[in-house]
């Protein structure tokens, strides 16, 4: 699904699997990061930053990985909540912070 400036907000079943499977593959990335086990990374913001699920955690919601930092925190109570916000102005502010 694109969103504005043709944004992957959400990304097809192919992309889900293969990025996913390369984020856990990536041996540098672990030197870098949390582990990504407990993710299921699903969109982008174009930038860098990937919105996640936690399918062991339900009430989590969604998550925005902000990949200078390895901050994990939730931006959304789940996808329609998410898909409102980003493909609004509302999802503006996940990038400034």
């Amino acid at each position: 699904m694109l969103g504005e400036y043709s944004l992957d907000v959400v990304w097809n079943a192919r992309r889900i699997a293969d990025d996913n499977a390369s984020f856990r593959a990536n041996a540098s990335f672990a030197d870098l990061y949390q582990p990504f086990d407990d993710l299921l990374f699903f969109g982008d913001n174009g930038g860098g930053d990937q919105f996640a699920f936690m399918p062991h955690d339900p009430q989590a919601g969604v998550i925005v990985w902000q990949h200078e930092n390895d901050n994990r925190r939730k931006v959304a109570e789940d996808l329609s909540d998410y898909l409102r916000k980003i493909l609004s102005s509302e999802g503006d502010e996940w990038y400034d912070e």
